[in-house]
């Protein structure tokens, strides 16, 4: 794919090639507040972020009544850590693209 992609920009600087690249694969706040706010007792927004061992287990205790009170208060916790997950996913991101 990111061959591909290198093939279409061939005229644009490195340093717009990465910001075009780090612009097509950064998380957005908008979305997981969206999965949190419909999708969050189901850990949706964990797997957005790539937490998927906590996001199955937010879905197997749904599941259960004695979980499903456990997970919501889990998810109000998560509400107030999703801005620091997009910070250091979008960091990571970044310094993966810019490289050495």
């Amino acid at each position: 794919m990111s061959q591909q992609l290198n093939t279409r920009v061939q005229g644009v600087s490195s340093d717009a090639r990465a910001m075009m690249m780090y612009e097509a694969n950064k998380k957005s706040i908008v979305v997981a507040y969206l999965f949190w706010f419909f999708l969050g007792m189901f850990g949706a927004h964990r797997f957005y972020f790539g937490k998927t061992g906590s996001a199955i287990a937010q879905l197997i205790l749904t599941i259960t009544m004695i979980g499903s009170v456990v997970t919501f208060v889990w998810i109000i916790i998560d509400a107030f850590m999703i801005p620091d997950w997009l910070r250091s996913q979008n960091t990571m991101l970044a310094a993966q693209i810019a490289g050495p």
